[in-house]
């Protein structure tokens, strides 16, 4: 055992996979004192090894899938345990002891797949614990005590048992957030205890024979759930109470007797995932269409044809699955192919005859077809782009995006090329300015291009004459001397091999030490602190004037540093430099003579210190020691596999190569049964081994069987060098294979060691594993190899190499067995082979048949250059929406105000509707909902053929809508609480004269506008209630809880902009930021100051703007003298420059530059670029548009007048960013031919990112609405 004194510092380890059975166990392990977390997962334990009694920290302790049927031992010990996974072992309920359930700290416990025919006795004990798993074991009850005590359960998996009740105390399980009852006899339980359960978000109950009879009629009290499994049961039907969930993300009721789906489905907004198969569905409902958050949707195994599929499927912008195996579809709409995210169409075992020609245009990753005998796939669209058209290709999607072509499909008239005939071409005046200044220029400039012509033809020769010399006689002819800055050539220097990719990204403090000829960043904690034989880089990153990142870079030499470090220094920090683009220069800095602006660099002092830390980059060369090993040969795939062996005659096999690595001499021994591609593989590695490792300086010896030479049997242990008597036996087992390696990542502490094992992905170990930064060990169990990367620090290494002896004694191995270091960069071709597809003997060969080409995609490239891709970019071409005039906006407004008999407003107050108070009519808050109730007037149309009689009294008729108005930060209950309350009152009202109005904040439609006649006020926040009127002597909550808040300096300062967007119909005044910034003098603004926390008095101005409208200066005023008691407020009208120096500024956060004009509004456009229709389209939102317009899975192109932003939604992709793009500069080049005297740039700007430019287009701007989680 090696005894490296290294056991005690370390935290955890993982076993995982080793095979410990038969007393195999480390007996070392029990000098892990400090361990905290365990693996031993399928180590072959039958028993609780002694050596646990003795690791009293242990907090973590994991033994699954093992041969454990008792846990009487060591376990009871371990006063620190807190998490025990026992899972899929052949634990008996006997075998449990008490003692384990009263360790205090014990809070997690997993005993599923085990043999438990009863809860454990004692259990009740545990009161800690939080996740408990006793899933898949014959359990048949659960004792009443088990849920008295154990409150505080956040995970309960009871799954796979025998249960057919629950006791009633799991109502009080008030914090379980999972509960797991699948697959149990719960036929008889009425799950009364559900609804208390309101913390629970996960619920399964697969197959425990739920009926419409024993589920309850409401759940509206489990608000949080997201997650419900009811597959494998009878429901005839969706249970109504499962409508009242209305956060519900993942449902699953597949293995049902559904026959239809409720309409009331679309009441699941934020559904994710709904599984339908194996039910006998006929239809789905149009309601599902609906569903905008809907991810994955089964319906496999079901009885759908295509009617039964709705139509507006393409709506499902987010759907990504969609699969129906084993129906009756005969087609399928083609909107599904509208659905932009698609990725996945699962369609086999129905009656197909055809698909829509948009499967062309999706981008499925996976398409399944299987067993549809008729389908019969539609003719691909041809290449729709000749060859060398600007603008199209595979790289845009074969889309033309020339104006001229553009300009034709969106209708226009684009110039038409001049023809031979005698037809007069339509003039241009542009093209015929552009046409004339060009010949003034080429007159000038004939003569010169004549001469450049002829002197671009000598160098053409001159060139080609050149390449046909030999480099001699071309280095004979250079006889012309070159400038020293000329013959400099830039090396092609990967800068992210030195330093990490946000380097410099960051204001603050980043030092680097040199080691080995690298820098090797240190921790801030010895920052400051220098050791006289180092060297070290200092890079300041700090933030300019200018608001943009600037450096200063030094480097620092020790007084007895050696040469190689100084020279290291001073090179990388130029590469710092270089890796930065900095423009500063590099400062160089000596001990005990630093500048005062380094000085200053540090908080405290700097330090030196005696001796150096790193090690020189200069070494001796020495002698690599080789020791002779043998290799046995198995194939492993395209590559090989070399086992090692011991180095004797009896390890022979005549079926296998064997290859004997003696440093110089290579042997290479083919069986007589041995394949000929193991015998050429193991040829080509040797030849590697030899060239990248040997210098080509070893022998390589290929023997024969019969026909060895004597120096092969001496490899072997014969001294005399003569062969064995007997030939070799055939002893190797046919059932042989390769175990997968175990990697372990070294990780480094404070004080503490850990040996966690890398998750190896498919069972593949690939070389993208190792992190240049870490130290790894790779556990071959024959070879163990410690992989050092080139950013790893001296520490880790150094604990690697200590640990790596230590898991090499660990574990009982063969003496042939050995450990390897290895370097980043420097590996072995041993090492690499350990590796799928790193550095492999042969390269991969591609040679496929037809089919296996077209299941991998080879000739994707080639298809996609047939393919016709459909676009619409008309609303580019569009003339830009015309202002409503003046009068003809009062003349509507005043219409639809006369048709309005009755308005009753209401909003929303904790779960009910109240109605709302007069004086707050016009005032809304962003985190309230309202509903006004309006009752319009409607004339009845005269029939056809008969006169209009003025003497008699006209007839007429009404209409009720019901506006919905839902603020940017109201969350959706407001619309559920309306949809089960009022909506269905009005609706047993008015009947089929009520139509129902979802509108949200700044999105409203001009006729609802209009009942408000300007006064649209929008407040930030939520309102505040109408406070009861107490007795005398009564004190209120809210008072009282006033009195207890801390006292606040005053009232926050509210600041409101009136503005109108395209008519004086969409005039809103919404509350924004108060900033000087924000002003304009155009517009009109209120801002309240006020003096004290209560908001009892203070000073209302009104900012009148010097180029504002009259009618909305007078206007803002009214708003400001009903919004506002005059009587606390002193209202002040204050013309544009008239402002005082106290109180307004102070309000609006200093006095700022702003804009002066606002000419951006009789420009402004913003465009939309979506998939969402299965083809690449652009449309155009209209005046009144808002900032919740930006949608996030699309790219919008905003026009100012003098910019032209393309703004990228965080959920777009990629193939919209270059379709749009393009687009955004075919919009340019259009705008540049209609508005010549105003030209446009191209600015990229992100979500969250957005500069002033683009934001003053926007009423109201503010932070981005977050999306539900």
């Amino acid at each position: 055992m090696a005894n490296t004194g290294v056991l005690p510092f370390v935290r955890g380890v993982d076993f995982t996979n080793n095979d410990f059975s038969d007393g195999r166990f480390p007996t070392s392990v029990k000098l892990m004192t400090g361990v905290q977390w365990l693996k031993l997962d399928k180590t072959n334990l039958a028993s609780v090894p002694e050596e646990m009694g003795k690791l009293v920290k242990l907090e973590n302790l994991s033994m699954k899938g093992n041969n454990l049927d008792r846990l009487y031992g060591e376990l009871t010990d371990l006063s620190s345990l807190r998490s025990l996974n026992l899972r899929r072992n052949k634990v008996k309920s006997s075998g449990v002891p008490a003692e384990l359930f009263k360790l205090e700290e014990l809070t997690t416990l997993d005993l599923s797949h085990n043999n438990l025919k009863e809860v454990p006795s004692g259990m009740e004990s545990a009161k800690s614990l939080l996740v408990l798993n006793l899933s898949h074991n014959s359990i048949p009850a659960v004792p009443s005590a088990l849920f008295m005590h154990l409150t505080d359960l956040l995970f309960l998996d009871l799954s796979h048992n025998q249960l057919e009740t629950l006791p009633p105390q799991t109502r009080r399980l008030a914090n379980l957030q999972t509960l797991i009852l699948s697959h149990n006899p719960l036929g008889h339980f009425q799950l009364r205890q559900l609804p208390s359960l309101q913390s629970l978000a996960v619920l399964h109950m697969r197959a425990t024979q739920r009926t419409l009879n024993n589920i309850p009629a409401s759940l509206d009290s489990l608000t949080s759930l997201v997650e419900l499994d009811l597959a494998q049961n009878s429901l005839p039907r969706v249970p109504d109470a499962l409508f009242t969930l209305p956060n519900l993300k993942r449902l699953n009721l597949a293995d049902n007797e559904l026959t239809e789906i409720q309409q009331s489905i679309e009441l699941w907004q934020k559904l994710e995932n709904l599984n339908l198969c194996r039910n006998k569905l006929t239809a789905l409902p149009a309601a599902l269409c609906k569903l905008n958050c809907l991810r994955r949707l089964y319906v496999n195994d079901n009885q759908l044809d295509f009617d039964g599929i709705p139509s507006g499927m393409g709506k499902l912008g987010a759907l990504e699955v969609f699969a129906a195996a084993n129906n009756k579809l005969e087609m399928i709409p083609e909107g599904l192919f509208r659905c932009g995210s698609l990725k996945k169409l699962i369609l086999a075992n129905n009656r197909l005859v055809t698909l829509p020609e948009a499967v062309h245009l999706t981008e499925l990753e996976e398409l399944d077809l299987r067993n549809n005998p008729d389908l019969i796939m539609p003719p691909k669209p041809g290449e729709m782009n000749p060859v060398g058209q600007r603008g199209a290709g595979i790289e845009f999607y074969n889309i033309d995006f020339s104006l001229q072509h553009q300009l034709r499909l969106a209708g226009a008239a684009p110039p038409s090329p001049a023809s031979n005939g005698s037809a007069t071409p339509v003039k241009d005046p542009i093209a015929r300015k552009m046409r004339l200044r060009r010949g003034r220029r080429d007159q000038q400039e004939e003569a010169d291009q004549d001469q450049a012509k002829i002197l671009k033809g000598m160098k053409d020769i001159a060139k080609e004459k050149n390449r046909q010399k030999s480099p001699e006689e071309t280095k004979a002819e250079s006889l012309k001397p070159k400038r020293w800055d000329e013959a400099l050539e830039k090396p092609p220097l990967d800068y992210s091999e030195f330093f990490d990719e946000d380097t410099g990204h960051y204001p603050g403090l980043t030092v680097w030490e040199i080691e080995n000829f690298l820098p090797n960043q240190i921790e801030e904690v010895a920052h400051g602190k220098f050791y006289e034989g180092d060297c070290y880089i200092v890079l300041q990153t700090f933030l300019n004037p200018q608001g943009a990142l600037d450096w200063n870079i030094y480097f620092w030499i020790g007084s007895k540093a050696t040469l190689d470090k100084r020279a290291c220094a001073a090179i990388h920090a130029v590469n710092l430099r270089n890796f930065l683009g900095a423009q500063c220069r590099t400062i160089r800095e000596e001990q005990a003579d630093e500048s005062d602006e380094f000085m200053y660099l540090f908080t405290c002092d700097i330090a030196y210190i005696e001796g150096g830390r790193t090690t020189s980059g200069f070494y001796t060369v020495e002698e690599n020691v080789f020791v002779n090993r043998m290799y046995r040969v198995h194939p492993a795939g395209s590559s090989i596999h070399l086992e090692p062996v011991t180095l004797e005659v009896e390890a022979l096999d005549p079926r296998f190569v064997f290859m004997i690595d003696c440093s110089t001499k290579i042997y290479l021994w083919q069986g007589r049964k041995s394949k000929n591609t193991l015998k050429s593989k193991s040829r080509l590695l040797a030849e590697k081994i030899n060239k990248n490792e040997r210098k080509n300086k070893a022998e390589i010896i290929n023997e024969s069987p019969g026909d060895e030479s004597s120096e092969f049997w001496r490899v072997l242990g014969d001294e005399v060098g003569f062969a064995p008597e007997d030939p070799p036996e055939e002893h190797v087992p046919d059932d042989f294979f390769v175990p997968l390696p175990r990697l372990y990542q070294v990780c480094l502490g404070m004080g503490y060691l850990e040996l966690p094992q890398v998750e190896i992905p498919h069972q593949k170990l690939v070389n993208t594993l190792l992190n240049s930064k870490n130290v790894y060990i790779l556990d071959c169990f024959l070879d163990v190899f410690v992989w050092f990367g080139k950013k790893s620090t001296r520490l880790v290494r150094a604990a690697a190499v200590k640990l790596s002896s230590e898991l090499f004694t660990m574990i009982d191995r063969p003496e042939h067995a050995m450990i390897s270091r290895v370097q980043e960069g420097t590996e072995s071709q041993m090492f690499k082979l350990k590796f799928t597809g790193w550095d492999e003997v042969i390269a991969v060969d591609f040679t496929r048949t037809a089919e296996s080409v077209q299941r991998t995609g080879a000739d994707l490239v080639k298809w996609a250059r047939k393919q016709e891709t459909k676009s619409d970019l008309t609303a580019l071409f569009l003339p830009r929406q015309t202002p409503m005039n003046l009068e003809e906006a009062q003349q509507l407004m005043e219409e639809w105000n006369e048709d309005l008999e009755a308005m009753e407003p209401f909003v929303l107050e904790g779960r009910k509707f109240v109605r709302l108070p007069d004086e707050e009519l016009g005032h809304f808050y962003s985190q309230d909902c309202y509903v006004f109730l309006c009752r319009y007037w409607v004339p009845l149309d005269v029939p056809e053929g008969e006169e209009e009689n003025p003497d008699e009294p006209l007839e007429d008729d009404f209409q009720c809508i019901v506006y919905f108005w839902q603020g940017r930060d109201a969350g959706n209950m407001g619309w559920l609480t309306f949809t089960f309350s009022l909506q269905k009152k009005f609706k047993a009202l008015f009947g089929e004269k009520l139509e129902v109005v979802r509108t949200h904040q700044q999105q409203e439609n001009p006729k609802f506008l209009s009942h408000f006649r300007r006064k649209f006020v929008i407040h930030t926040g939520k309102r505040r209630k109408v406070k009861p009127q107490l007795t005398e002597g009564d004190v209120s909550l809210d008072d009282s809880l006033q009195q207890q808040q801390p006292q606040q300096q005053s009232a926050p300062v509210e600041f409101f902009q009136l503005r109108s967007n395209g008519s004086i119909l969409c005039t809103r005044c919404i509350q924004i930021k108060p900033d000087a910034t924000s002003l304009n003098s155009v517009f009109c603004y209120i801002l309240k100051v006020p003096f004290d926390q209560e908001d009892s008095n203070g000073i209302i101005y009104v900012w009148i703007g010097s180029k504002s409208d009259p009618e909305e200066a007078r206007l803002v005023e009214e708003i400001a003298r009903g919004m506002y008691d005059i009587e606390k407020y002193s209202l002040q009208i204050l013309n544009e420059g008239e402002e005082p120096d106290n109180f307004f500024w102070v309000g609006l956060g200093g006095k700022k530059p702003y804009e002066n004009n606002a000419e951006f509004l009789k420009y402004t456009r913003l465009f939309r670029c979506s998939n969402e229709r299965g083809y690449f389209s652009v449309s155009e939102k209209c005046s009144d548009f808002c900032q919740d317009d930006l949608a996030d899975d699309d790219i919008m192109i905003l026009d100012n007048g003098d910019q032209v932003f393309l703004w990228l939604g965080a959920k777009c992709s990629e193939v919209e960013i270059k379709l749009a793009y393009k687009s955004a500069q075919v919009y340019i080049q259009h705008m540049r031919v209609k508005q010549p005297e105003i030209p446009r740039k191209l600015f990229l700007t992100l979500k969250n990112k957005e500069s002033r430019r683009f934001t003053k287009c926007f009423h109201g701007w503010g932070t981005h609405k977050k999306p539900p989680e």
